[in-house]
Parts: structure tokens; sequence; C-alpha cells
């Protein structure tokens, strides 16, 4: 088989996982309105999809090249395949929390599994950064995509409407799709494992001490803090559409796509980019002017007057404002994973991306939680205006993890040749 199929394939999967995990923000309006829940209740969703993300890669990231990776990917896409079903069958909140349980176990499984596929097919740490960059893209075109698929079952007339739950119906076959397809590409998964055989207590050592790294202490940080800004706005800006912009509920999550769009456009842009350019100044660049979106955007956002029933001619310009922040957030996260990954061999990669997917996870729910808090106690604006503060502090980390990476030796191997 050749690495462009397995590539592709490897796309798709993550194409399907956006949209089940970045529908949390639209689903928190949903349940809001259906379930009559408060903002800090529903915004434990984000900890169900994203504790269990943290928790699995903790126990399984250190053996999984023993499970197979192919075998990981099977299994998370069988169980969110499941849990979309359960959603218009049995329409609660507590199914809701269900199956972003599920998604967050199945990611767990899938982006060890599909970081680590990429080290096998990638041929230099220029080349990885390319492709790592496209494969971001491409989950990002699933979350644009995501907002319109669930806009167009919501109900803006009804706000208790539950129609909006038929949008399973189609993920379900999505998931479904993507398992055949995953099932009929083989790929041969031997330069995953370790140069010597190692028990199951020894793996799981083996990536915690990883973790007393410098570069990889600085990189864990940077990571936590990039998704924690990304959480923060992707799953509270529908709700910061709906109430503070005052846009009807369904274009308050059609106007996040416009967000949604400006990560893919920014993420398949840099897929070219970062294999031409040196990725340090141009994160550093990335950062600036995240900040000076949040500081031009957000004074628009004070007083805002719109009709009900508004349209997109309608809409006030902080709502197309703001969401350019995702062009300069996109390079960000796929780079500095990246650089790590391909500072480290192969039968490391599994390991390192467990501990990424965790304080990832422990990012999102901790920037959503936040998020969240001070919407509801202060305000939207005020809620926004935070994000500078980790922003500023990933320009620190930044620095410090460029020179551990300059000081540390590594690289990425030979690509593995993958079987017919």
């Amino acid at each position: 088989m050749q690495n462009r199929r397995i590539i592709w394939v490897l796309f798709l999967i993550y194409f399907t996982f956006a949209i089940l995990l970045n529908s949390v923000g639209t689903v928190i309006l949903q349940v809001i309105n259906n379930y009559g829940v408060s903002k800090s209740a529903a915004s434990v969703l984000e900890g169900f999809k994203d504790l269990p993300i943290a928790v699995v890669s903790f126990l399984v990231a250190s053996f999984l090249p023993r499970i197979g990776y192919k075998k990981a990917m099977l299994t998370g896409l069988a169980i969110v395949t499941g849990a979309a079903l359960a959603m218009p069958l049995l329409p609660s909140f507590a199914t809701t929390k269900v199956l972003f349980l599920c998604v967050g176990i199945s990611f767990a499984l899938v982006k060890v599994s599909v970081y680590s596929t990429l080290g096998l097919v990638a041929a230099d740490r220029r080349q990885h950064a390319g492709i790592m960059n496209t494969l971001e893209g491409f989950f990002m075109v699933g979350v644009l995509c995501a907002y319109w698929v669930f806009s167009f079952f919501i109900d803006s007339a009804d706000p208790r409407s539950q129609s909006w739950l038929h949008v399973y119906w189609v993920l379900a076959g999505l998931c479904a799709l993507t398992f055949v397809l995953l099932l009929a590409t083989p790929f041969d998964e031997r330069l995953a494992a370790p140069p010597e055989a190692r028990s199951l207590p020894q793996e799981f050592a083996a990536m915690l001490k990883l973790f007393f790294k410098p570069l990889v202490c600085v990189f864990v940080l940077t990571a936590f803090l990039y998704v924690l800004i990304e959480q923060s706005v992707g799953t509270w800006l529908p709700t910061f559409n709906n109430e503070i912009l005052h846009l009807p509920a369904a274009m308050s999550v059609q106007v996040t796509s416009i967000f949604a769009a400006c990560l893919a456009a920014g993420r398949l842009s840099a897929g070219v980019l970062m294999r031409r350019l040196n990725w340090y100044p141009v994160m550093n660049a990335c950062l600036l002017g995240m900040g000076a979106v949040v500081l031009i955007a957000l004074p628009m956002t004070h007083d805002v007057v719109v009709a009900p029933g508004a349209g997109w001619r309608d809409a006030p310009l902080a709502a197309f404002l703001f969401p350019l922040i995702g062009l300069f957030m996109a390079p960000v996260y796929p780079g500095i994973n990246s650089v790590m990954l391909s500072s480290l061999p192969k039968h490391q990669h599994s390991a390192m991306t467990g501990l990424l997917v965790i304080f990832s996870a422990l990012g999102g729910t901790t920037g959503s939680l936040i998020t969240g808090y001070v919407f509801g106690a202060f305000s939207g604006h005020f809620a926004f205006y935070l994000t500078l503060v980790p922003i500023a502090i990933v320009l620190v980390t930044l620095y410090f993890f460029k020179r551990a990476v300059d000081g540390s030796d590594g690289g990425l191997e030979a690509p593995a040749i993958i079987s017919q």
C-alpha cells in the first residue's frame, strides 16, 4: 500500500472525529435550550470529552504499538458509531454526557495512533511538519462542516425543538463508512516497535521518563496553554454570538464556522509554508496576531443592537472580525507538535503523543471551564479578554522550547516502507 493512501485514510479519520469533538460548543447551546441546564452545568460536557482523552492516553499510549495502531483506530470508530446512534434514540442530557465520554475515549486511541503513524510515513522533519499541518487542516475542515451540518438541523423558531438530534444519524453513517475504509487499508507498523523487547511496566515507565526531559516539559506546557486558548474560543463562541451579539441560535452556530474556516485555511496553508520557513518566527508572528485580533475586535462587541430574526447582512462587524483569530492560531499547535515528534526516534512517538494528548485534553477542559465560569459570573467580554494572558505566556514558553530543541539531538529516521 502506498504511503499516500495511508495518509488520506488518516485525514478522513481525523475529519470524522473533528465533527464529533468540536460539536461541543453547539451542543452546549442546544442542551441549555432543550434540557434547561445552566451554563456552568453545560460546561462539564467539555470535561466528559477531554478527561477521558487524558486518562485513556495515560493508560494505553506507552504500549499501543504492541496492540497495533490500526486496531486501536478501528476500536475507536466502532465506539463512537454506537454512541452517535444512542443520541436520537435516547435523548437526554445524560446521553449527551455518555456521547462525549465515548468520543473522548475513542479519540485518545485515534490521536495517538494517527500521530504515531505519521512518523512512519514522513521522510524528514520538514515533510513531517507539512503533513502534520495538512492533517490538522483537514481536522478544521471537519470542524467547519460540523457547524453547518448541525445548524441545518437546528430549528431557530423553536429553541426547545429536538430536531437537531437527527444529525447523529448522519454522523453514525460517516463513522461506519470510515471504519470500513480503514479496515480495507493495510499497512506495516513494524518500525513502531521499540528496538528492544520490553514488558508493559517498562514501556509505561519509559513514557513517564520522557516527561522529565526539559524539552518535553516545556513542550507539554506550551501545548496545554495553546489548547486552553483554542477551546476557550471555539467552545463558547456560539454562546457569545447568541447572547452578546444577539444573533439567532442557528446563525450563531453558522457564524462560528468562520472561526473553523480560518483555522482550516491557516493550517492547510501552513502545510506548504512550514516546508520552507523556520517554525520559530512563524509561531511568534501568529501569537502576536492573535493578541491583536482580541484587542481590535472585542471593543466592537459592546452595546450591539441586532433586530430579531437578523440575517448575515444584519450581523455586526465584530461577528466576522473576531473569528479571524483562527488564521493566526492555525499553525501553532501542529507546528510545535511536529517539532517535538520529529526530535524523537519513531518508537517514542506513541508515548510522546500520549503525553501530548493528556495535556491537550487537560488544557481544553481547563479553558472551557474557566471561560464558562467567567462568562456566567462576569461577562462574555471579560471571558474572551482573558485569552491574552495565556497568549503572552506561550510567547515566553516558545522561546525556551526553541532553546531546548536546538540543544537536543535527534530527528526523524528514514520513512517506513508500507506494504502493499
